[in-house]
């Protein structure tokens, strides 16, 4: 359950701050007031993308908070991110480069981890998602959560990855002999351009090394012998004069104890300069100024780099470029072996396909039944009388795809009487949110806080009541946030928070506060349309609709 959130510089949030209970929480103000801000910044906070036009005007970072505590996430997942306290913290940052951290309890942590663990914690049903629900795979895609089927799913991809593969391979063999040879020769061709010049991994780096200093080696020879002379061979050298200094500052040092550390500045100075004279004489001695071996390695160096450039960009991608001609070379020259493998390997992984499909198939059926009769006794209560509702499911055994070979539809029927026909062909928009909710009331399972950015999208009048009731309903024993514009769906709420954007022409601020018992029947006058704060005719119906909503 979420017990903290804390925003900072979220898009007009200079800062809120505020703390949900448990039960049903809905946020209400003026449309505009960036009730749905909230609920954007605590999805920011559990690993939701998010851009640096979301940072507040003249702010340098945003910053998100969210407190939950960790009884409903799994053991496995509390083991995984080492997470041993009742508490779990999100933060989450993005500043004005696009540079973003997150973490956990403090630890930095991928923005993965937060994404992982808030699933486990959080559903969201965000503002219009309802129309989502007319697209065929999004009601696939619930009917297998629904079913538990998601790993089934994965195999049942990697399946269809394996048999289109093969069936690739195959038909590049199934070419004329003319193709056959147009390919081979160009191979061949190819492979002998490589190993003609027999590049080495990590030979194009050494030269880039070498090449340099063979290039300047005359310089850098007279450089060096000029340095070693100064340092060491003159007869007034740095290391013959550094020697007299240090024989006088011995002197001194016995007669005057307090230049001992001038002496052991200038002994270090002199085997500082002696190791230098040794180096430098290695260098010089390793400088090779010949004329032809610079040529060899410059064109060494050119015919490197036309490899690269024809089957780079790396030397290492010049080699698994060899690697892959030779590979091709054997299947041309083997055409007909390689083709009837390829075949028994299309056979083989379109078996394995065909038997995953079919498994998903029969869990799709049996899960369809029990999900459209859960889904008819959670919305038939929300102004639906005679309502009828099935998901089909049908298989096409010749036309696998990568999520099986299934169509599933949710078909609908809000009336008696009226024919079963596909959402987008008989559903409202209203009738749409209310199935919606119905889902999500079925599919969150144990999931301890619901979200649901104003589901009550379309409706209005009785229906909105059962709404209202509806979200209570589905609060009991969890936490829910609903942000809403209607007055029947606030006042079922266990908690109240009102969203007031502020202003003074300059700068735009938005503030959050809980109400009172008190405060709260203004707040529903206003939603039912009060003329003023005095409209003693709203507010006394914001008073009986409390009363009504609370004695249920």
């Amino acid at each position: 359950m979420l017990k903290k959130l804390s925003v900072k510089n979220f898009a007009v949030i200079s800062f809120v701050e505020f703390y949900p209970k448990s039960g049903l929480n809905v946020f209400t103000g003026e449309t505009g007031a960036g009730k749905s801000v909230a609920i954007a910044a605590l999805s920011f906070a559990l690993g939701a993308r998010a851009s640096v036009s979301l940072i507040k005007d003249g702010a340098d970072k945003l910053e998100v908070h969210a407190e939950f505590d960790t009884q409903n996430i799994s053991p496995t997942l509390l083991e995984k991110y080492a997470l041993d306290g009742k508490t779990l913290l999100f933060t989450r940052t993005l500043d004005r480069k696009g540079k973003g951290k997150a973490f956990l309890n403090k630890r930095p942590v991928p923005v993965a981890a937060l994404s992982e663990l808030g699933k486990a914690l959080v559903d969201f049903h965000g503002q219009h998602e309802h129309q989502s629900l007319l697209q065929t795979e999004v009601q696939l895609q619930m009917l297998d959560s629904f079913a538990h089927l998601l790993s089934l799913r994965q195999d049942t991809y990697r399946a269809w990855k394996n048999w289109t593969d093969a069936q690739a391979k195959l038909e590049a063999t199934q070419m004329s002999e003319q193709e056959k040879q147009r390919q081979l020769d160009l191979c061949l061709f190819q492979l002998k351009e490589i190993e003609n010049i027999n590049p080495k991994l990590g030979e194009d780096v050494d030269l880039d090394q070498k090449l340099p200093q063979l290039k300047y080696a005359g310089k850098l020879l007279e450089s060096a012998a000029e340095a070693y002379r100064v340092l060491y061979e003159d007869e007034l050298s740095a290391t013959s004069l550094l020697g007299r200094a240090v024989r006088h500052v011995q002197d001194m040092t016995e007669k005057d104890e307090s230049l001992e550390s001038v002496l052991g500045s200038l002994t270090q100075a002199e085997t500082l300069i002696s190791d230098a004279c040794e180096e430098i004489s290695s260098y010089r001695d390793g400088l090779d100024a010949d004329p032809q071996t610079l040529d060899a390695l410059l064109s060494r160096h050119e015919k490197l780099k036309r490899l690269k450039l024809k089957y780079g960009p790396e030397l290492s991608d010049v080699l698994q470029a060899a690697r892959n001609m030779k590979e091709q070379i054997d299947r041309l020259q083997n055409s007909q072996l390689v083709e009837k493998e390829l075949q028994e390997e299309v056979q083989k992984t379109r078996r394995i396909l065909d038997n995953l499909c079919e498994e998903l198939h029969e869990k799709r059926y049996v899960a369809a039944q029990k999900l459209a009769v859960l889904l008819k006794e959670e919305i038939t209560p929300l102004g639906f009388d005679g309502l009828d509702f099935e998901v089909s499911v049908e298989m096409d055994g010749e036309n696998p795809t990568p999520t099986g070979a299934d169509r599933v539809e949710f078909l609908f029927s809000p009336n008696p009487g009226q024919a079963l026909r596909p959402l987008h062909q008989t559903a409202s928009g209203g009738e749409l949110s209310r199935v919606m909710l119905g889902l999500k009331t079925v599919l969150a399972g144990d999931v301890p806080t619901m979200i649901f950015d104003e589901v009550d999208t379309g409706i209005g009048g009785r229906t909105a009541t059962l709404v209202g009731h509806k979200l209570r309903e589905v609060a009991q024993g969890r936490q829910v946030l609903c942000v809403t514009h209607l007055a029947t769906v606030a006042a079922c709420a266990d908690a109240h928070f009102h969203i007031e954007k502020e202003t003074d022409g300059k700068k735009t601020d938005v503030s959050l506060r809980a109400l009172d018992k008190e405060e709260v029947i203004p707040e529903i006058a206003r939603m039912l349309g009060a003329l003023s704060e005095k409209d003693e005719t709203a507010l006394s119906h914001a008073r009986q609709m409390l009363e009504t909503a609370r004695s249920k």
